[in-house]
């Protein structure tokens, strides 16, 4: 599909990012996305679940780490096909599925991750997904997140419902990002002890973190297709308003959780 034949008043803003030739579209940039997998340490030995890996950019690093095994969950078939084109070889394979009913059996992975997924969820989606994230951990495995952060963690509610009704409209999909404290209760009321915690700046549109996660021949296919497309300029420009507009607020955020054995 040609960019001026898609519909971007009605896009999901990642989507939109995407189809301008953005690849890195998480909160915290591609700094955070290695700083998550630094953490989660991926080895030969691992059998890797990733929820929802959108171009497949992180998939990719992972994969170079040549896990015993990689499965991703996706539900967009487009997507999923782009995930395939990167897989090789034995134990790597794409399904069509939602997160909240993962078609693998309890305690088939030893580390599952997801970025920028979470923050899109209402809040008893949430809840599932870390659910069946618990179901498909072995003992002592491994949960990382990579999603959008509120700050201070004692952020006012009426602020806290602003943001998400500018986001949700801006980025067309429903958006809830939680508290620092917020997503680490979450996680620590299904069973995951915290091991580690990191937040960045949410300059996901902002020309110094282009560079640093495009490059600049992407900032400029970027900039061009831009350039050329009004619709897609509009939304661009409102999704950057909402992410400027919030900025003392709106942060990346990573976290990696262990599962602790049942007592």
């Amino acid at each position: 599909m040609k960019l001026k034949d898609r519909d971007y008043k009605n896009m999901p803003g990642h989507w939109v990012l995407a189809s301008l030739g953005k690849k890195v579209l998480r909160p915290g940039g591609l700094q955070m996305t290695r700083q998550m997998l630094a953490d989660l340490n991926i080895g030969e030995q691992d059998e890797v679940v990733e929820f929802a890996p959108g171009l497949g950019l992180t998939a990719q690093i992972t994969l170079q780490k040549n896990p015993l095994q990689y499965i991703a969950i996706e539900q967009n078939e487009e997507a999923a096909k782009v995930v395939r084109s990167y897989l090789h070889g034995n134990n790597r394979n794409v399904l069509i599925a939602n997160a909240e009913q993962v078609p693998l059996p309890d305690a088939s992975a030893t580390i599952i991750y997801s970025e920028a997924m979470l923050t899109m969820q209402t809040a008893a989606q949430k809840s599932r997904i870390i659910a069946e994230a618990k179901r498909l951990l072995k003992p002592g495995g491994k949960y990382g997140i990579h999603e959008m952060n509120l700050t201070p963690v004692d952020i006012n509610e009426v602020i806290k419902k602003e943001i998400r009704q500018d986001l949700a409209k801006a980025i067309c999909v429903n958006a809830s990002p939680l508290t620092e404290e917020e997503w680490q209760q979450l996680l620590i009321q299904h069973g995951f002890k915290i091991i580690s915690v990191h937040t960045a700046p949410m300059h996901l549109l902002h020309l110094r973190r282009l560079i640093q996660d495009e490059g600049w021949k992407g900032v400029l296919k970027i900039t061009v297709n831009i350039a050329i497309n009004r619709e897609a300029r509009l939304r661009v420009l409102k999704m950057r308003q909402q992410f400027v507009k919030h900025a003392t607020h709106l942060q990346g955020i990573s976290i990696i959780a262990e599962l602790l054995p049942e007592e």
